[in-house]
């Protein structure tokens, strides 16, 4: 079973190793948003948003409805929302003590 684990975790983090996913993820914290939604933010054509979100819908991180025309994602479970802030505030800390280490 571990070996199916890590399997599957690898698998999910390799989700996390593309920034235009990450910034989508960011855009679906808290209420979701529509795909035309998330093109005009991101600035990304809609074939690209709707390719990253398929990735992401594959692997479990994000849910969708249908309303009407629109396509509504959001993540899946608010535990993915907290390992991204987790490990966005350990970066922004590593980050921190190299400029620190550099001014001294």
């Amino acid at each position: 079973m571990d070996k199916e684990l890590y399997k599957n975790h690898s698998e999910v983090c390799k989700v996390f190793s593309n920034p235009a996913r990450l910034e989508i993820l960011d855009l679906l914290r808290g209420k979701g948003a529509s795909v035309s939604e998330l093109t005009r933010r991101t600035g990304l054509s809609q074939a690209n948003v709707s390719q990253h979100l398929s990735i992401m819908k594959s692997k479990g991180i994000v849910s969708y409805r249908r309303k009407g025309k629109n396509i509504y994602y959001a993540i899946s479970n608010p535990k993915v929302v907290k390992a991204f802030d987790l490990m966005r505030e350990a970066l922004v800390e590593n980050l921190g003590r190299r400029f620190m280490g550099m001014g001294g």
